[in-house]
């Protein structure tokens, strides 16, 4: 009897490939290979922070200078967490340090940027549990009488700030809920708020912008499908709570306490209206949200291109939440 050969049923911008016999094929190259930027003006290191699963972060901090050796003050921390449908990425694609690269250099601040696991090998939650992980490790430096020696004396524990673009944002959604306002479970550490850059939200309702998206958008609304059919739990659609904050097995979140947050998105983005609607029925409920669409924006602008008039605005828009959420 004639063995079949296995055909591929599943394609992820040709980074993973998924076969019908259950086989999956990740290339060692990253979807977006461009440029790393990479002037000197911000260093850089990676930590392993889950020796089980072999995951590390990448912190990047501005170089110092003669003029501020022994006066600087202590710098912010900004966790970005990479997007990638939580099926793909990296943070050491160069998509992602360069925009880690521009945040250091642009917001003076301490960036912090976790791997976690991805799907379908490991379906969520597990990426979940993993940026739960990376945020306690912060606590653990904190709370350490030797903490890593490139926070010690320069990352104020006290001024973090948690990011995340598309499946990113959807982390940094979690995170919020999770951790609630004050974040006392990481205490001393302490998070003062987040932005959620065009956050990764499903629906098995399709919404208007997910309705007329072009096939031949930067994030076409196949490619969305695929992530969702590749990472949620076996069995369950896009209406689970992990992709749909609103779903009918969704908690509320009208009792939940939360601190500050920025959603992003571009108007020309597939999942403009879901983050919209996000925004809006927490804003209802009395939450401090603030929502900003970029016109004719696409999915991901502003690490297709951080150095663009565009990305430079939404780079000045995060600086400004920053400070006006850096105080009690």
């Amino acid at each position: 009897m004639a063995t079949s050969v296995p055909h591929e049923v599943e394609n992820c911008r040709n980074t993973l490939r998924v076969f019908s016999d259950g086989s999956i094929v990740r290339s060692t190259q990253p979807s977006f290979n461009v440029p790393v930027h990479d002037d000197g003006t911000v260093v850089w290191k990676d930590v392993e922070f889950d020796p089980t699963h072999r995951l590390s972060l990448r912190l990047y901090k501005p170089a110092p200078s003669p003029q501020s050796a022994g006066a600087a003050p202590k710098l912010p921390i900004f966790y970005y967490f990479h997007g990638g449908g939580f099926c793909i990425g990296s943070r050491a694609w160069p998509t992602c340090q360069n925009y880690c690269l521009h945040l250091a250099r642009e917001l003076r601040a301490v960036v912090v940027a976790p791997d976690y696991r991805l799907a379908p090998e490991d379906r969520l939650p597990a990426a979940l549990h993993d940026a739960f992980a990376a945020v306690e490790w912060l606590r653990e430096q904190a709370a350490a009488e030797e903490p890593d020696a490139w926070l010690d004396g320069v990352a104020d524990y006290g001024r973090v700030f948690i990011s995340g673009d598309s499946a990113g944002g959807n982390i940094a959604h979690y995170l919020a809920v999770r951790l609630g306002a004050g974040s006392p479970a990481v205490t001393p550490v302490r998070v003062r708020g987040y932005v959620y850059l065009a956050p990764f939200f499903g629906g098995t309702v399709r919404t208007k912008s997910e309705e007329m998206s072009p096939k031949d958008a930067f994030f076409p609304l196949d490619l969305n499908d695929r992530f969702w059919r590749l990472s949620l739990p076996e069995g369950e659609n896009t209406d689970h709570l992990i992709s749909n904050p609103f779903g009918l097995g969704s908690p509320s979140l009208e009792r939940v306490e939360l601190d500050p947050i920025l959603v992003v998105v571009g108007t020309a983005d597939l999942l403009r209206d879901r983050a919209k609607e996000y925004a809006l029925k927490l804003q209802g409920w009395g939450k401090r949200v603030q929502f900003a669409e970029f016109a004719e924006q696409q999915h991901g602008f502003f690490t297709i291109d951080p150095f663009s008039p565009v990305s430079n605005e939404l780079m000045r828009l995060i600086k400004r939440f920053m400070a006006e959420n850096s105080e009690s």
